[in-house]
């Protein structure tokens, strides 16, 4: 299948490009960029455009930051695409809400994907998790948002989600593996004077059975990131690290569940059999404990932060 890829950034260049090129089901038939090309690719600066002059393109990936990304996707399912959100899948609820009715009148296919599950040992987490009793949960999820996010001020500006950024992929994670759901409960939001979105946060959820489920997020944390989701259960413990790509229970490493390898080929895998079925995946959970933490959130006062 042909396809557009709508943003080309660190995040495409780096993942979304390799991953579509390495499988046989897709072809990078187009690029939409301000500045961004592929080689090889013929690149467009409109997105209007590309699907007025590529009719036979039939799937958009969006690259975007979250805030411009509604009006996109919005276009490309007018225009009878189907199409693939990078995370988050927008910038409010209701707009993910409104894609997902307009995809479902128009017959497209639309995927909210969350790569962070596709992490190597996720599957097996989950598989583990699945018949335990929790006692306690706490997400470590600390790194350094210059090397991350160099210059980027968008992830600081009001709807980029500031340290939720990195957050959410934690958040996709423990929504994934917990075999029951829970709900965020309370929050501390640290935002920079002179940022609009937070730069740490302590989170805290509610667990049907009570077991205590923290999160802890900072975005100055020097050196090598901390990824982690660490559980202690009436069975054992388990340390889920490097953002699931690796896994120990009561010290022992665990290998992980056979199948395709890498977050981005798993991604683009899934995204072609929903085509092939006609499907539409659009699981709003992690958004929405970020809208809950926002909602819930006391203000902190923090130093400013520059570059």
């Amino acid at each position: 299948m042909e396809i557009a890829l709508v943003g080309i950034g660190k995040i495409a260049v780096d993942q979304h490009v390799p991953a579509i090129s390495d499988n046989p089901d897709w072809e990078l038939a187009a690029t939409v960029s301000r500045h961004g090309t592929v080689e090889g690719v013929p690149a467009y600066t409109d997105f209007d455009r590309m699907l007025e002059e590529r009719p036979e393109i039939r799937v958009v990936s969006l690259c975007l930051p979250p805030v411009p990304r509604f009006v996109y996707a919005q276009k490309a399912i007018l225009a009878g695409r189907h199409v693939m959100l990078e995370k988050p899948p927008g910038a409010t609820l209701s707009e993910c809400h409104a894609l997902e009715a307009l995809a479902r009148k128009h017959r497209v296919s639309l995927y909210a994907t969350w790569h962070s599950r596709q992490a190597d040992k996720v599957a097996a987490a989950k598989d583990w998790l699945r018949d335990k009793r929790l006692r306690k949960l706490a997400i470590r999820w600390r790194e350094d948002v210059r090397q991350w996010h160099p210059g980027q001020d968008w992830v600081f500006e009001a709807g980029g989600l500031g340290v939720f950024d990195p957050g959410i992929n934690a958040l996709s994670i423990l929504t994934e593996i917990l075999p029951v759901p829970v709900h965020l409960t309370g929050a501390e939001l640290h935002f920079p004077e002179n940022r609009d979105t937070p730069i740490a946060a302590q989170c805290t959820f509610h667990h049907p059975a009570g077991a205590e489920v923290t999160m802890d997020l900072d975005w100055l944390e020097p050196g090598t990131p901390t990824w982690t989701i660490e559980a202690e259960t009436d069975a054992g413990h388990m340390l889920l690290e490097n953002g699931g790509g690796t896994l120990a229970i009561d010290g022992q490493s665990h290998d992980a569940l056979p199948g395709l390898s890498g977050e981005y080929p798993r991604l683009y895998a899934q995204m072609a059999e929903l085509v092939g079925k006609g499907g539409i995946d659009m699981d709003l959970s992690p958004l929405r404990h970020v809208a809950d933490a926002f909602l819930l959130g006391r203000r902190v006062a923090a130093p400013a932060f520059d570059w």
